[in-house]
């Protein structure tokens, strides 16, 4: 469900339309997680938070659902990542970035078309490849 209900072509969307949209949902979905798990003070709400929407959690949650995409969403993912951004965080690597902005740029798409039975089965995915609940990488 959309909440702004405004007929688009997503399509035509830039791809860096797309992961500023993908951005803000899968940050609304990590804090709802949060917040319906437990009853935390804000100050650690927020720390867990940063854990899994950071670059490096956003590219390895990328690399977990990878093979669950559909032609269509390895493209979506794919201008995503290619696109041409103005900088990259100090702190992230370049490949871990532009995955990162490729998931942006796909779970954007995916909420603009409303498809949200598909969104949310790999945001799933991707909290499943998550472990204790600090956005780190269960290990194999």
């Amino acid at each position: 469900m959309r909440l702004f209900d405004k007929d688009i072509k997503v399509d035509t969307l830039s791809p860096l339309a797309l992961a500023f949209t993908g951005d803000a949902v899968f940050s609304l979905f990590i804090r709802e997680k949060l917040v319906c798990e437990a009853n935390r003070p804000v100050g650690e709400l927020h720390k867990l938070s940063v854990q899994s929407v950071k670059a490096s959690a956003q590219a390895d949650a990328m690399r977990k659902i990878m093979p669950l995409l559909t032609e269509k969403e390895t493209d979506v993912f794919k201008r995503g990542r290619n696109a041409h951004t103005s900088h990259t965080p100090k702190n992230q690597s370049g490949c871990d970035y532009h995955y990162a902005t490729g998931f942006e740029t796909l779970i954007g798409y995916l909420y603009l078309k409303n498809e949200n039975e598909r969104l949310k089965f790999l945001l799933n995915e991707v909290i499943n490849s998550f472990g204790d609940d600090q956005g780190e990488k269960k290990p194999d």
